[in-house]
């Protein structure tokens, strides 16, 4: 089956169609799946977004023990099947396309430091099914940039406690891009625009670093609770 595939967008739809047809009935497709997910599943650019129940089951039997007792209706398992390929459609078929992540990244890839580049690719990877470690990531790589641009400089800062809009105000005014450095209005609304995002980022970041812990203290209070009903 492979061989008559040109494009991924096909592959993962056969497989798509397997999948459908074993969780439908059908107990054909086993030598098919573990083909075609073992040529998708190594396509690293894309491949968190496939459903779990690919990345995990490795034979068709084993996805059908996992749809059988999820699902017990033929048109609930169609409709959640879709829902998971949805992701990984879309994005093959151009409708996730996003203009700035390939230039980026081949811009952070001419760079001789490589844990830039890893520190953006985690960020894109992470933007579907983890977006707050995205904006982590993001956050981590714009200190990273600001801090060796600074350190390069001899300009001092506290790296203990200098906050990311503080550490990209330093770095702006070294790289005389700050919106005070210029007159033109145009020139002084890009720039501040700048540093606009990264701000925010900061913010959002803390706003969702406060949001995580005020869940996890609640999920601590309702466990504690529970175990006192318990004794």
């Amino acid at each position: 089956m492979l061989e008559e595939l040109q494009t991924d967008l096909e592959r993962v739809q056969a497989l798509h169609a397997v999948i459908v047809a074993r969780a439908t009935g059908a107990v054909e497709g086993g030598e098919d799946y573990i083909v075609l997910r073992a040529h998708i599943i190594a396509n690293t650019s894309y491949k968190e977004l496939l459903p779990i129940f690919v990345r995990t089951n490795r034979t068709l039997e084993q996805f059908w023990q996992f749809i059988k007792g999820k699902l017990s209706s033929c048109a609930e398992r169609r409709k959640y099947i879709w829902d998971e390929f949805a992701p990984p459609l879309d994005h093959l078929e151009g409708k996730d396309f996003r203009p700035l992540d390939e230039p980026t990244s081949a811009t952070l890839k001419s760079f001789d430091e490589e844990s830039v580049h890893a520190a953006w690719q985690k960020a894109l990877e992470r933007r579907k099914g983890d977006p707050e470690g995205a904006i982590t990531a993001v956050r981590t790589l714009l200190e990273t940039i600001c801090k060796r641009i600074l350190d390069q400089a001899g300009i001092s800062y506290d790296s203990n406690k200098v906050e990311l809009h503080e550490l990209y105000k330093l770095t702006a005014n070294e790289l005389n891009i700050s919106p005070s450095q210029h007159s033109e209005e145009v020139f002084r609304q890009i720039l501040g625009g700048c540093s606009a995002v990264v701000n925010g980022l900061g913010t959002l970041r803390n706003r969702l670093g406060a949001h995580t812990e005020k869940v996890r203290d609640q999920e601590n209070r309702k466990l504690g609770m529970r175990n006192l009903r318990l004794i």
